[in-house]
């Protein structure tokens, strides 16, 4: 058997998003003659072990990468993210671009599988709207004629004006379902995805919001989906803007360029325009937690995200920096302690949602029905199924036929 770079031992454990103490438990690495499993692993980390080919079988399987790679010289280059448009600090950084390079290699082999089954199937006509605004790129001022020209486009994309319609809908999930139905109806595949497969490698919405492939016959809207129904409607919106712009790339909380700042406008000028923010009447002076109490119920009758009703305040002059920083800071943090409760109440129900309904909801209508659709023709086997689907090849039916 070749001898196996260590290195792409602790690489690919670590892209897996593991700690060495889950990683033994994962491959059911166990003690041997008085040598801790913990003890094994690091051996063969560092050389002075060789892994059985049973070993590396099972280290294939659980940390998602080909049996293959195991055999490279070297470990494989980051993953290719197109442009990376955040702002984050080089130790967080540093800390998460192992499984954010694990997901987005992930999406681009499912991106591509699809788009190869389209042409195949003489489905490839480009969509129209995919770098219709390629021609704003590099000069982002944006200037209400960009930013209201913009906004039309992805109106008509959407076939969303008014945006009542969304506003009208019982809670911010059924919102962001709408949101989703328009986007796929126009070619667009969303997908929800903010970890590797356990919330033991949940990546922080801080440090991936969403991920975007520009492409004209497949493109992918990848949304991370620890945020809320009501964030995710608005990164949804804020992708589209990069599409039409033909950018390929990753979002994260805080704009790091000026595409991205002139995203976030377009997406919130579309979901809360002129006529709608003036019904919010911002004194001076005002007490911030009123004006927490007065964002929050407005807010909540359109379906929208807090923070981002603070930030077309802010963009409208109504509020300064240091207060819209003031109540970003309040409601992601309110947020964050709704989102804990929520998984304590969950843990302590019995039972749960069925998994195949979750798996269908997070890949999303789209992607689902064409999967079902091609193996039906007989043009995707069921290995390829499940490789776009993100399952096992034995759940693909059930994953097709699940409601």
């Amino acid at each position: 058997m070749p001898t196996v770079n260590p290195d792409i031992l602790v690489w690919a454990r670590e892209t897996a998003g593991l700690t060495r103490q889950e990683a033994v438990k994962k491959i059911g690495l166990g003690d041997s003659r008085g040598v801790a499993a913990v003890d094994r692993l690091i051996a063969m980390e560092r050389g002075e072990k060789d892994p059985t080919r049973s070993n590396l079988v099972k280290m294939a399987k659980h940390y998602r990468s080909p049996l293959l790679v195991f055999y490279l010289l070297q470990p494989p280059p980051a993953a290719n993210r197109g442009v990376d448009f955040r702002v984050i600090s080089d130790a967080q950084s540093d800390r998460m671009n192992h499984p954010i390079d694990v997901l987005i290699r992930d999406m681009r082999s499912r991106q591509s599988m699809v788009r190869a089954v389209l042409e195949a199937e003489d489905e490839s006509d480009p969509l129209s709207f995919v770098g219709t605004l390629r021609d704003l790129k590099g000069v982002f001022e944006c200037t209400d004629q960009a930013v209201h020209r913009a906004v039309e486009t992805i109106h008509q994309v959407l076939d969303l004006e008014p945006f009542t319609e969304y506003y009208r809908k019982p809670d911010p999930k059924a919102a962001f379902n709408l949101l989703r139905s328009k986007a796929e109806a126009a070619g667009v595949f969303v997908l929800l995805k903010g970890n590797l497969g356990s919330h033991h490698t949940n990546i922080p919405v801080k440090i991936f919001r969403g991920f975007v492939i520009a492409d004209d016959i497949a493109p992918f809207v990848v949304i991370n989906k620890q945020d809320s129904p009501s964030a995710q409607s608005f990164t949804l919106l804020h992708e589209m803007v990069h599409l039409l712009l033909n950018e390929t790339g990753i979002s994260g909380y805080d704009p790091g360029t000026k595409s991205e700042e002139f995203c976030n406008i377009v997406a919130s000028m579309c979901m809360l325009p002129e006529r709608e923010l003036e019904q919010i009447n911002v004194k001076p002076s005002q007490d911030i937690a009123e004006l927490e109490r007065q964002i929050s119920s407005f807010a909540q009758q359109r379906n929208l995200s807090h923070i981002m009703v603070a930030y077309r305040l802010l963009r409208s002059g109504n509020i300064n920096q240091s207060v819209y920083e003031k109540l970003s800071d309040d409601f992601l943090e309110k947020w964050k302690q709704n989102r804990e409760q929520r998984r304590e109440r969950s843990h302590k129900s019995s039972g749960g949602p069925n998994y195949y309904v979750v798996q269908r909801y997070n890949v999303g209508p789209a992607l689902v029905s064409l999967t079902g659709r091609m193996m039906d023709s007989n043009a995707l086997p069921t290995t390829k199924a499940a490789k776009i689907l993100g399952v096992k090849p034995t759940q693909v039916g059930s994953m097709i036929t699940s409601v």
